[in-house]
């Protein structure tokens, strides 16, 4: 197999992997979500917060009043950052509220499953403007 089909395949992996877990329908299911994220994972919200694991299943198992809806997501690319990792970045938006993301996937025995994920809220000022040198402090 060569490099290309294999980060191609990873990169899908993670991208589908990704996709289920913004799908309300399986948030919803305490098994789906535990499927899909790492014995480590861990996150820090848009809000700041930190979660872990638990945490997570402790929110999505909570459920949301009324028919939780998708954000739209756009942007969604991936880069193999090593055999078994991939990062995704995209942005996604739900209810006016921007969203710049990042989640890094790790392959376990057979497995894709979600290990650290990064939400970062977009100011609507600045767009979508990539460039860090509109950001004091940026590196």
């Amino acid at each position: 197999m060569s490099g290309i089909d294999e980060e191609e395949r990873s990169v899908r992996a993670a991208v589908e992997g990704e996709l289920r877990l913004l799908d309300p329908a399986v948030r919803a299911l305490p098994d789906a979500v535990t499927e899909l994220l790492d014995p480590e994972f861990t996150e820090f919200g848009a809000s700041g917060r930190r979660y872990d694991r638990a945490s997570i299943l402790a929110v999505t198992s909570a459920g949301a009043e009324g028919t939780p809806v998708a954000p739209t997501v756009t942007g969604m690319s991936g880069r193999l950052l090593a055999p078994g990792l991939v990062h995704l970045t995209f942005l996604t938006e739900r209810d006016g509220r921007r969203v710049r993301r990042h989640s890094i996937w790790r392959r376990t025995e057979s497995r894709w499953r979600l290990y650290f994920h990064q939400g970062t809220p977009v100011n609507a000022s600045w767009g979508d403007r990539n460039s860090r040198d509109h950001e004091p402090g940026a590196l």
